[in-house]
């Protein structure tokens, strides 16, 4: 079983600015582009940081109200009244950028994008120069993976490969991403983890054993049969 790499998903194509671009550059890039977000590099191609939407409408939050009016929404912070000052990229970006490297995996990936709670990671090479660029929407991807790839991998790899058992003996549907298992397994206690490594690989939403049975029950606890 191979979870897919971020060179798999990442756009490599990506456009970027430098420290000095100034805001209104900025903002007709990423509309020009039709992106929300650019890396910020220096002249060897390095990421410093990455500036985004976020970042430069913090200019228009930071505009004061007219005298006697009640702000619309709360003061900002001193660090980002600070960046709403700002006029160049290295003035407003978000930095140190979250970065990744080409040969992290999906699941890697989505782990750091939750815990730093960004919508887009920076691939960059061992020298930290921009490689490419993965969103949440690239990560995304692999639930468009086909219904008969996500069924060979579990039969071949998870069942016969890593568990060791007899395809013949057992049965993978999948539709739309939805894995239903059937057969018949030798302990009741390996269909729990039959289950948890199916679930794992790259593109199921959800596995259901309901047609899964077993020869010997060794879990001492009880219960019937699947």
């Amino acid at each position: 079983m191979r979870h897919r790499r971020i060179d798999e998903l990442m756009t490599r194509d990506v456009v970027s600015v430098r420290g000095d671009a100034p805001f209104k550059e900025i903002v007709r890039i990423l509309r020009q582009h039709r992106v929300t977000a650019v890396p910020v590099v220096d002249g060897g191609g390095r990421v410093l940081g990455v500036v985004s939407e976020g970042d430069l409408l913090r200019k228009t939050a930071d505009q004061d109200a007219f005298p006697g009016d009640m702000p619309a929404v709360p003061g900002l912070e001193a660090w980002e009244r600070a960046k709403a000052e700002g006029t160049r990229a290295e003035e407003l970006m978000s930095a140190p950028p979250v970065c990744v490297r080409p040969d992290w995996t999906v699941v890697e990936a989505a782990r750091l994008m939750e815990v730093q709670s960004v919508k887009r990671l920076v691939v960059v090479d061992d020298e930290d120069r921009l490689v490419g660029i993965v969103s949440r929407r690239d990560l995304l991807g692999i639930f468009l993976r086909d219904d008969d790839d996500i069924r060979r991998e579990i039969t071949d790899d998870v069942l016969g490969g890593t568990l060791g058992l007899a395809p013949a003996g057992l049965s993978v549907e999948v539709h739309s991403g939805r894995v239903e298992l059937g057969g018949t397994v030798p302990y009741r206690g390996m269909i729990p983890a039959i289950e948890r490594m199916c679930a794992t690989v790259d593109g199921v939403v959800s596995v259901s054993r309901t047609r899964l049975n077993y020869e010997n029950d060794d879990i001492p606890t009880g219960g019937g049969r699947s």
